[in-house]
């Protein structure tokens, strides 16, 4: 069951949600405004009746059709953009939908109920920071009461990101019609598969390397120092440091020796990985979230530092240890 649309529900007269608390998530593959309208504006309709946080996550064009089609209703109707990964990184987006669930717990149904569309960026490096966002949140809400509609519009999409909302959404809405999804994979066979090619710039020599570093302190001042020749703008560059700090740290405490770091830059983009002879994560989930909950006393944030602060964190195991890469865009 997903997105307030069950299963042979016709987009037409979505059935009302029941208010079980289950979290769903569906995917509508679009090619106009008019089957945008068709596939959100009676799941939205629904939601305003049964008295749902409805909010909008689309891009500022879509979001202005809804409204126009929902005419007077549209001022019960929120705007997070934030949810849709508009200069926002997964584990803010989360945090934005758990806002928005705290707010709805004072609703009549108590339930959020979402019309989205991820922005996806331009390269395939980016294309995974939105197919992780969009499988990870199966598990990590699968408890909330919040019902999802995203839409993947063929038009302006690659086909690869297209085809991926068949793996990451239990249900399609095809036609109108809410149907089970039998190519969907959980999160850990989703994520397990999704590539993670190498970086064009660790080809290049690094500008900063070290093996078996001694201590965390000591590689802790040595990447600062790398990072104050290449990154230009110091909110960024403490930004980046504070996460890379984190992610060594735990190299330290939970990896294990030797631990090694590089850095790979550009004029516009900059990589760096840490790596130990540690096993890896093992919860593929790892980092979109802190590791304790909403109590940050308890540590546990280092990979969800990284997740928030770089653009791309990918976990790289092999045989001799785990390598953490992280990369980001320079401003």
């Amino acid at each position: 069951m997903v997105g307030g649309l069950r299963p042979g529900d016709v987009g037409a007269a979505p059935a009302a949600v029941d208010g079980a608390g289950q979290h769903t998530h569906a995917a509508a593959v679009i090619g106009s405004s008019g089957e945008a309208l068709a596939a959100a504006v009676p799941f939205m309709d629904a939601g305003l009746r049964a008295g749902d946080l409805v909010v909008l996550s689309c891009s500022l064009e879509r979001n202005d059709l809804l409204r126009r089609e929902l005419g007077a209703r549209a001022t019960d109707v929120q705007t997070d953009a934030r949810i849709s990964l508009l200069d926002t990184r997964a584990p803010d987006a989360l945090v934005a939908i758990r806002k928005l669930l705290e707010q709805a717990a004072g609703s009549r149904s108590g339930r959020v109920r979402l019309v989205g569309e991820t922005r996806f960026g331009l390269a395939p490096r980016d294309w995974r920071e939105g197919q992780r966002y969009e499988s990870v949140i199966n598990t990590l809400l699968s408890a909330e009461p919040i019902d999802a509609l995203c839409f993947y519009d063929r038009r302006s999409l690659p086909a690869e990101v297209v085809d991926s909302a068949a793996a990451t959404h239990p249900v399609l809405l095809v036609d109108g019609v809410a149907r089970p999804n039998p190519h969907y994979l959980s999160p850990p066979d989703y994520l397990a598969r999704l590539p993670l090619p190498r970086e064009p710039l660790e080809d290049g020599d690094p500008v900063f390397a070290v093996d078996d570093a001694p201590v965390l302190a000591a590689l802790r001042h040595q990447l600062a120092a790398a990072l104050a020749t290449v990154v230009p703008d110091r909110e960024q560059r403490e930004d980046l440091h504070i996460a890379v700090s984190e992610i060594a740290a735990n190299a330290f405490r939970h990896g294990g020796p030797p631990v090694s770091a590089r850095l790979w830059a550009a004029a516009d983009r900059l990589v760096c990985t840490i790596r130990d002879r540690g096993t890896g994560y093992g919860d593929v989930l790892a980092g979109f979230q802190p590791a304790h909950g909403a109590d940050l006393s308890r540590g546990g944030m280092g990979l969800w530092l990284a997740r928030k602060l770089w653009d791309h964190v990918d976990l790289l195991p092999s045989p001799d240890g785990l390598t953490v890469r992280l990369s980001s865009a320079l401003r």
